[in-house]
């Protein structure tokens, strides 16, 4: 005879203590029903696996913007502040002596001497007067200097680096692109001493080497040198002009 409220099942194991009848913790309910789990495919990878997830940064080709190298990058313009300033404070230098001569000559007083004699000189000289030419030239070579100015973007020390982040323009100095690049022919094996000079167009390198043969230090020097004008990430890559030769001998 069995107590009020027994069903007559075995009472479940606990933690420490699993018997041969108690139910497994895998065992399932009669009637019950298990959904089988869709099978991974080859190319899945677990969120572990994956890497982390909630840095918020995309890739740049996820995230919708240019990729490295991609974009326009045009030179940096100069802003010319010295030149424009000279030509401002001459132009109005000038401006103001004319007009204060000008209101003398209203006023009844005397012109200038200066404006009398250059007056004078420009009604009596020929167009072919040595002085009207060379006065000519530099007033035409002023004006060209100053539309050459005007039209050119300037900053020649600075090269442009690729746009590789929307929105962000960088330049990298001359100088400091030949001391890296310096520095990568340096580590050459064979390589004694290296010049190297950059310009906008080309990168051209001067090394002396103390062993090993020319042909494998120059083939040597070449791939460390193009290996480096990648790595610099400039807008426009530059040619490469290398030249390698033994030391002087002393004497």
């Amino acid at each position: 005879m069995t107590p009020a409220g027994d069903t007559g099942a075995p009472p479940p194991a606990g933690p420490g203590r699993r018997g041969a009848g108690a139910p497994s913790e895998t065992s399932r309910a009669p009637g019950s029903a298990e959904t089988p789990e869709p099978p991974e495919s080859p190319g899945s990878a677990s969120p572990a696996a994956s890497g982390p997830s909630d840095s918020g940064a995309a890739p740049p080709e996820e995230a919708g913007g240019p990729g490295a190298g991609e974009g326009k990058a045009g030179r940096f313009w100069s802003v010319r502040r010295v030149p424009a300033a000279v030509v401002a404070l001459l132009l109005f230098a000038g401006t103001g002596i004319l007009l204060y001569d000008a209101a003398s000559v209203r006023a009844g007083r005397t012109g200038m001497a200066w404006r009398r004699t250059l007056t004078d000189e420009l009604a009596s000289r020929r167009l072919d007067d040595v002085f009207m030419l060379a006065g000519a030239a530099v007033l035409a070579a002023l004006g060209v200097w100053l539309l050459v100015l005007a039209l050119t973007p300037g900053k020649r020390s600075l090269l442009t680096m690729r746009p590789d982040v929307p929105g962000v323009r960088a330049g990298l100095e001359r100088s400091a692109a030949a001391l890296v690049l310096r520095d990568r022919a340096m580590e050459v094996s064979g390589v004694q001493a290296v010049r190297v000079t950059v310009s906008r167009r080309r990168v051209r390198a001067r090394a002396t080497a103390h062993f090993r043969d020319l042909d494998r230090v120059r083939g040597d020097l070449d791939g460390a040198l193009r290996a480096g004008i990648a790595e610099l990430g400039l807008a426009r890559r530059p040619g490469l002009a290398v030249r390698v030769r033994r030391p002087a001998k002393r004497r």
